[in-house]
């Protein structure tokens, strides 16, 4: 048996990983993707924000690679979202709500001391293609 071989997703909208790993993996009909930081709209720098700013535009990114590989928030089937400060959890949960609407894929929050480049949230997901 020769089982496919997973396949890198590439979003052409955003600037190549800057490190050794993929905005996502698509294998058997199921995207990994990585986890987002709160950039801004070069898709280059943090974005100077609150956890509510930080938060959209994190969503925003890992929409832009879920439909890089044909799917959206909507085929989202778990999230994983880090966040430095558990205070910030209404904030992010409001803006998180308004983004998913009805679609309620399962989820777990974590708190860590810190995040690469000093940003507030992260958010990663594993979606269905299509």
């Amino acid at each position: 048996m020769n089982p496919a071989k997973p396949r890198t997703v590439d979003v052409p909208d955003m600037p190549p990983p800057n490190g050794h790993y993929a905005y996502a993996i698509e294998h058997g009909g199921v995207i990994y993707a990585s986890g987002q930081l709160g950039r801004g709209p070069g898709m280059t720098d943090l974005e100077a924000g609150d956890i509510s700013q930080q938060t959209r535009r994190s969503l925003e990114r890992l929409e832009k690679v879920l439909r890089a590989a044909n799917s959206d928030l909507s085929g989202l089937l778990k999230v994983n979202i880090t966040i430095v400060n558990m205070d910030d959890w209404p904030a992010v949960n409001a803006i998180y709500s308004e983004m998913l609407g009805t679609h309620r894929p399962a989820r777990a929050v974590i708190a860590a001391k810190s995040l690469h480049f000093d940003a507030l949230i992260e958010i990663e997901g594993i979606a269905a293609v299509g």
